[in-house]
Parts: structure tokens; C-alpha cells; sequence
């Protein structure tokens, strides 16, 4: 037996946890060790009993690798359960409760969201709840990773893994992949090239081959809930496009990350819709990386597209949009308009108290000033 401690995320209690060697099948473990650098077998937590978790990955969404409220169902108990076991998962489900509550209402309070998880994680091992303990691990990774605890986060991500795996989850099931996605952004901000390319290829194999096989099956013979794994494996592969552009783009690998782009802007649409946010923020993305591939002409087409639906939907970043409309604008050399779309996009960004998009904007009002001051001095000198 070995005992597993974990840090208190900006709080003060420590969970330590005694656990057995974890039983990764090999092939399993061998993936893992490949792709995560992980150590040997006894240094890796062990599952607690297997509950027969079933669950589909909740909803895609950036920072987050479940949705709570669909998280919470999944510990709910089976037929009759004794008084004290009852007492002690509604006493689980309430600090999970309480965390959230924790950063999503009053501010951010981190030492108490700490505090509440760590206490969860130590009532789910006392409690065999395996679904619990994968759910709390994976918060407590999201909550190191809005602290920047990156290593921490990266710790945190790979317990849950493993227990997840160990439970029996196959090596594509999207919360394994979510979780995967997770790691690869954080050695791109890390600059750890190696393991972020492999983790973005991971990732993507993995769910192409599982929409391969999905897609064997006739649509008129899909249930309901084989449509909305079909939904999310594709939405989850949108995700995994978007962060690898956005990872291309820091490289400046910008053919590379218009493809991703492109190709997770497609999978939106169709999934999402033409006018949903996510979809207007995609073709402002890919707008942004064909300007700065000197493709004023396309870029203009697609960021105006944008603007017009957003305006029409009234999506909350349309200071934004304007503000990306305006720089093609401005680069296509024309100022008059540059220079009305920056007025509109900082009056916008003023009522949302966006102040990082205001000095940007501001950025922009100055380099239409200063071409314009070479475009009058450029013209008296052609007169004269």
C-alpha cells in the first residue's frame, strides 16, 4: 500500500489517500506511459471498486471536462442503499455543490473551492464512489489550472485518467480525450512542443476513428442517445481543431492553422448552427489568421459575415468582431472606414468594461492616425 497526497490548491488541508498499485491493463498503461510521461505503476493511484460507470462525456466547453449538473447525477445511488451510505453521498454531492458555488458566485474563492473538494475526494475514497473520484480530480485539476498551478493541474489530470481507464473506460471515450486535449494545451503553454503535437494527434485519431465507426450506422437506425454521442464526439473534435489553430497560430504555422480552423468551423455550423456565438467566433478566428496571411480579401469576407450575423443575433462579442472588421479594414488601406468601425467597436467595448479590447482598439486608432499622416504627407509631396 501507498499513500497519494495531494496539495491544497491555496487552502490549508491535505488529502492523503492510502492506495493499492493501480491494474491498468497493459496495452493501457504502456499508451499512458508513451503520451504522459507517467511514472512506474506504483506511483500511479489505484481505482477504488468499479461502480459500472456508463456516462457519456457531458458538453464541450472550453475549461471544463464534465458539466456539473449532469456530473452530479452520476452519483446517485442504485435501489436501496442504507441510511449512513445515503447520508454520506448527499453529504458529497453537497461539497461538490458548495465548490462550484465557491468560483462560480462568490468570486472565485479558490481556498474555499479547495477546501470543499479535497474534502469530497477523501469522502469519495472512503466511500468507494469511482465515478466521485474521477469527477473531484478532474475539478481539482480545473481548479489548479485557473490558478496556473500547471504542474499540479497536470498531476491531478493524470490520477483522474488512470482511475478512469482503471474503471474500464476505453482509451476513446470523450472524457479520457477531453482530458487528453486539457494536458496538450498546457504543454503548448509550456513550450513543450514534443508532448503537445503528440497529445493534439492523439486526441484526434482517437475521435476521427470513433465517428468512423459511428458513422457506419444508418441515421434512421441511430437511438437518441447514440445521436447525442455522435453530437458530442463531433462537437469534442471541433474543440480539439480550435485549440491545435490557436496552438499553430502561436507558431506561426498559419496555412496549418487555417486548415484547423476551417475545419472547426464546419463542424460548428453544422452541429451548432450558422449563427450560433461559437460559430461567429470561429470565422472571426479564422478571419484574424488569413489577414495576418496577407489574405485581406478573404479575411474581409468572412469577418463582415460575422459581423452582420452577430449584429442580427445580438452576440456578445460583437465589440470584438468590429474590432477585427476594423484591422482588415486597416490594412486594406482603407481608413474611413477602419476608423468608424473602431469608433463603434470602442464605444461597445466601453459599455462591457472590456479594457483589454479598448487598448487594443485604442492601438488600432493610433496606426490609422499615423497612415494617415503619411498619406497626406505622401500626397503634398506628389503635389508639390
Amino acid at each position: 500500500m501507498i499513500s497519494l497526497v495531494v496539495p491544497p490548491l491555496g487552502g490549508s488541508v491535505f488529502l492523503v489517500v492510502s492506495i493499492g498499485p493501480v491494474k491498468l491493463l497493459p496495452e493501457v498503461f504502456l499508451l499512458l506511459q508513451q503520451w504522459y510521461r507517467l511514472q512506474p505503476t506504483s506511483e500511479i493511484p489505484d481505482s477504488a471498486p468499479n461502480s459500472g460507470m456508463k456516462s457519456d462525456a457531458a458538453s464541450v466547453k472550453l475549461c471544463l471536462c464534465y458539466s456539473s449538473d449532469c456530473a452530479f447525477s452520476l452519483f446517485r445511488s442504485k435501489g436501496d442503499e442504507e441510511d449512513e451510505a445515503e447520508k454520506k453521498e448527499e453529504e458529497l454531492i453537497l461539497l461538490l455543490k458548495r465548490a462550484k458555488v465557491s468560483l462560480h458566485i462568490q468570486g472565485e474563492n479558490f481556498d474555499a473551492a479547495s477546501e470543499f473538494l479535497h474534502r469530497a475526494a477523501a469522502l469519495a475514497h472512503q466511500t468507494n464512489n469511482h465515478q466521485a473520484v474521477v469527477y473531484t480530480y478532474i475539478q481539482m485539476a480545473n481548479l489548479a489550472f485557473l490558478q496556473g498551478q500547471l504542474e499540479q493541474a497536470e498531476k491531478l489530470f493524470k490520477a483522474a485518467m488512470s482511475f478512469l481507464l482503471a474503471g474500464g473506460a476505453p482509451l476513446d471515450h470523450n472524457a479520457v480525450v477531453e482530458m487528453s486535449l486539457k494536458l496538450s494545451c498546457m504543454y503548448a503553454e509550456q513550450n513543450r512542443a514534443e508532448l503537445a503535437e503528440h497529445g493534439f494527434r492523439f486526441c484526434m485519431e482517437s475521435l476521427e476513428a470513433k465517428l468512423q465507426k459511428e458513422a457506419a450506422l444508418k441515421e434512421e437506425e441511430r437511438t437518441d442517445e447514440q445521436e447525442v454521442e455522435r453530437k458530442n464526439t463531433r462537437l469534442l473534435l471541433g474543440l480539439c481543431l480550435d485549440s491545435r489553430a490557436r496552438y499553430r497560430t502561436s507558431s506561426l504555422r498559419l496555412q496549418e492553422a487555417s486548415e484547423d480552423y476551417q475545419r472547426a468551423l464546419e463542424i460548428c455550423s453544422q452541429e451548432q448552427g450558422p449563427t450560433h456565438p461559437q460559430t461567429l467566433v470561429l470565422m472571426n478566428d479564422l478571419a484574424t489568421v488569413l489577414d495576418l496571411r496577407g489574405l485581406h480579401d478573404e479575411a474581409l469576407v468572412l469577418v463582415q459575415q460575422a459581423v452582420e450575423l452577430s449584429r442580427s443575433s445580438g452576440h456578445p462579442d460583437l465589440h470584438r468582431l468590429l474590432g477585427n472588421m476594423a484591422g482588415v479594414l486597416l490594412h486594406k488601406g482603407r481608413l474611413d472606414q477602419a476608423l468608424r468601425l473602431y469608433q463603434e467597436a470602442l464605444s461597445l467595448s466601453h459599455q462591457v468594461q472590456d479594457q483589454e479590447t479598448v487598448d487594443q482598439i485604442l492601438d488600432g486608432l493610433e496606426e490609422v492616425k499615423r497612415r494617415r499622416r503619411l498619406q497626406e504627407t505622401k500626397d503634398k509631396t506628389n503635389k508639390d
